[in-house]
């Protein structure tokens, strides 16, 4: 008997169909997904009310361009599950008593929750992330002045990167908005892409949690080379030969859920 997939798995498929094609009808989403059209209404109802897409009669589009970053609404849908598994590994490269500088954005929101009970002192480069850690008894935060940019709520400014610089961490976990073997690790917002190199410099070791959505895409913004990082810890989404290609020219690489190291 097959198994039907969830509602957080349909709303997935939806926004992959709708990043690839720019739009699509009800009924095509339906057969796409072998799900009745009611569902997919109700669905396309609570991705709108996120502010994702548009409802149009009969079908739906995608707000933000693909030039443009997507709203953190939308990346917290796509492909929560590799993330979840890609912090599990990170989590586990974590000792206690470490200092650690945490990176914002959807990948980062699922790493803090991973980290949630460990005995560790964490600099979280958002507000969002900060957040995540409300509930922890054990995780000791360092906020670092500076403006917070609107709707992404991650930390910016001269002052975040001078109190980056004056400080030594022991990691950074560093995630990005695309990462490429030409281009590397990239980002859209100027300002972030500033926060994240001071971040790096400021580490002793640096591990970039990834996914396969990222891949093979380039950002506004240069952050550093692939081979900056000391680990890359990615999904189970990579084929073999992207796997191979990355392997060459990283330090270190985790595949979440397999424990396999290059």
């Amino acid at each position: 008997m097959s198994t039907q997939p969830s509602r957080e798995q349909r709303q997935q498929e939806i926004l992959k169909v709708l990043r690839e094609a720019g739009g699509a009808t009800v009924a095509e989403l339906g057969r796409m997904l072998s799900v009745a059209e009611m569902t997919i209404r109700r669905d396309l109802e609570a991705l709108e009310a996120t502010g994702v897409l548009q409802r149009y009669h009969g079908g739906a589009r995608l707000i933000t361009p693909s030039a443009f970053e997507p709203p953190i609404a939308m990346r917290e849908r796509t492909n929560s599950e590799g993330k979840r598994a890609i912090a599990a590994v990170v989590a586990g490269l974590i000792e206690d008593g470490e200092t650690v500088i945490l990176d914002g954005g959807s990948t980062g929101i699922a790493v803090a929750a991973a980290l949630e009970g460990r005995h560790i002192t964490v600099c979280p480069l958002s507000l969002r992330v900060a957040w995540a850690f409300e509930k922890s008894t054990t995780v000791e935060l360092l906020l670092s002045p500076g403006s917070v940019r609107r709707g992404e709520l991650s930390l910016r400014g001269a002052e975040t990167v001078e109190y980056l610089r004056a400080h030594h961490f022991d990691r950074y976990i560093l995630t990005a908005s695309a990462f490429s073997l030409g281009e590397g690790f990239t980002e859209w917002n100027v300002e972030d892409a500033a926060v994240k190199r001071a971040s790096i410099q400021a580490a002793r070791n640096v591990i970039a949690a990834v996914d396969t959505t990222k891949f093979g895409r380039s950002a506004f913004v240069e952050i550093c080379p692939l081979s900056r990082a000391d680990v890359v810890v990615l999904d189970r989404g990579f084929d073999e030969g992207q796997l191979d290609a990355i392997r060459a020219v990283t330090g270190r690489l985790l595949i979440a859920e397999d424990d396999a190291a290059g």
